[in-house]
């Protein structure tokens, strides 16, 4: 599996204690809850890992007030070059359009760096080119025109059928790129701001006519590294790497309002996803080899990591490591449902811990979204081989729910190590139907019925004969 870069020892249960003092300090001093997904000192997450060594820092440009950007490419341009203002109210988006058809002609000497400096910057949506570096100095901000009209219409995306939220075309991303190779947005933790509050507002009332768009989308793409910036305020998902080889996000800082932003996923796949029903089917591209680790999340309507429920392509050696999820609705879930299809397996839950969420371990087979009524009713997720170990925390209302059913049975699921403090004293908190699997040691709360006892040297104590049986109240 992906070694992490050095970012230090994760400790959870030392943190704990400050992040309590921190956090509501934190939300106190603003009028708008925030939605904190990814925080810079730990966020790393890794799709195996592409070394960008040889990139050094020894080399500065000066930009104006503030840090200076460091020179990670043979060539370096400033986006003032081109016409850039940066006042927030010019629009800046042929200069962005100039900058990249500038650097896209030295991809064969090792590409090249646009730097974007402090101020604010007023764009409509641009695409990257190969071969670049988008640099955000230190209190510079990418501002997304509000108006969608000037966000390009761009086909669903062919695992989707014909559109996520409409039929036929959707809006693009901010920042797109399609076909590329060696692309890195990084810089002095700038940020790209989707002004995504006027999208949000006409989702609700019903007035957009298609699919609205990512923040950052690239596709078809290989080797894209993006680092130590803050994405805000998405229009929909925010970072979508769609049927991309060798990502890796670090550092990254997430923010969104907790409500009345609906599906402003952190990253996609961090909600991991692999197609909807007989379109992700045929689209046949398993999402894979992902490694998630070292986060602090919170999701209040939704869960702090998901797998699903659009995996019909399938989903497979996945790890989630060192995450703490505070206050949040669910802290883990992977759903799918009838006419999905495909496969969710070998997935390791490792070192989570809970901090007041109301279902703490979720799997869901009848989230029974679909994008038309032609999908495949013969068509049945395989969901198997799922560990989970080294799981606690406090105040948690369910803290597992495991909703197998007769047609979509969950197989292998082992858990060890659980010790999770609850908040709802009642009997059936550890919830199953339909699920095969073991228990090895002791656990809390004790484990459902369903399970086959281990103990710590895993060896057999007792067989289920239960595997089959209900005990789920969605009431709790």
């Amino acid at each position: 599996m992906v070694e992490t870069l050095p970012v230090g020892r994760f400790q959870l249960q030392q943190q704990r204690l400050e992040l309590k003092r921190w956090i509501p300090a934190f939300l106190s001093s603003h009028k708008t809850l925030f939605v904190l997904l990814w925080i810079a000192a730990f966020g790393s997450v890794f799709f195996w890992q592409w070394n960008i060594g040889g990139s050094g820092f020894s080399i500065f440009a000066n930009v104006g007030p503030g840090r200076p950007m460091p020179k990670m490419r043979p060539f370096a341009f400033n986006l003032t070059d081109f016409g850039g203002v940066g006042d927030g109210v010019a629009d800046e988006t042929a200069a962005f359009e100039r900058a990249i058809l500038a650097i896209s002609k030295f991809g064969k000497r090792g590409g090249a760096q646009l730097n974007v400096p402090p101020g604010k910057w007023l764009t409509a949506p641009f695409n990257l080119t190969s071969h670049m570096t988008l640099f955000l100095a230190e209190d510079a901000e990418i501002l997304g025109i509000q108006d969608e009209k000037r966000w390009a219409l761009m086909p669903p995306l062919p695992s989707y059928g014909y559109g996520r939220e409409h039929n036929g075309s959707r809006y693009g991303s901010l920042i797109h790129g399609q076909n590329l190779r060696d692309v890195v947005i990084t810089g002095h933790n700038g940020t790209i701001n989707g002004q995504g509050q006027s999208w949000w507002k006409k989702y609700r009332q019903k007035l957009l006519n298609h699919s609205r768009g990512p923040l950052v989308q690239i596709m078809w793409s290989s080797d894209i590294v993006i680092s130590d910036i803050t994405l805000r305020d998405s229009p929909f998902w925010t970072f979508h790497p769609y049927d991309c080889k060798n990502v890796t996000v670090r550092n990254v800082t997430i923010l969104a309002p907790i409500f009345e932003a609906p599906n402003t996923d952190g990253i996609d796949p961090v909600a991991i996803k692999s197609g909807w029903d007989q379109y992700g089917v045929a689209y046949g591209r398993p999402s894979r080899n992902i490694l998630i680790r070292n986060l602090i999340i919170r999701s209040m309507v939704s869960a702090g990591i998901s797998i699903g429920s659009e995996m019909s392509g399938g989903v497979s050696n996945v790890t989630v490591e060192n995450v703490l999820v505070w206050s949040s609705r669910r802290a883990v879930r992977i759903k799918t449902a009838v006419g999905r299809g495909g496969y969710v397996r070998d997935i390791t839950y490792r070192n989570l811990t809970f901090d007041n969420a109301r279902v703490g371990i979720v799997i869901k087979t009848d989230y029974n979204e679909h994008p038309d009524d032609d999908f495949d009713r013969k068509a049945l997720p395989i969901i198997r081989d799922i560990s989970f170990t080294e799981i606690h925390g406090h105040g948690v209302r369910v803290p597992v729910r495991i909703h197998g059913s007769k047609d979509i049975p969950i197989r292998n699921v082992t858990f060890r190590d659980i010790s999770i403090g609850i908040t709802y004293k009642k009997k059936h908190i550890f919830q199953c139907a339909f699920v095969e699997g073991r228990v090895i040691g002791t656990i809390f709360p004790a484990p459902c019925e369903n399970l086959d006892r281990y103990d710590e040297e895993e060896r057999l104590v007792k067989l289920s004969a239960a595997q089959n049986v209900t005990d789920i109240d969605y009431d709790i």
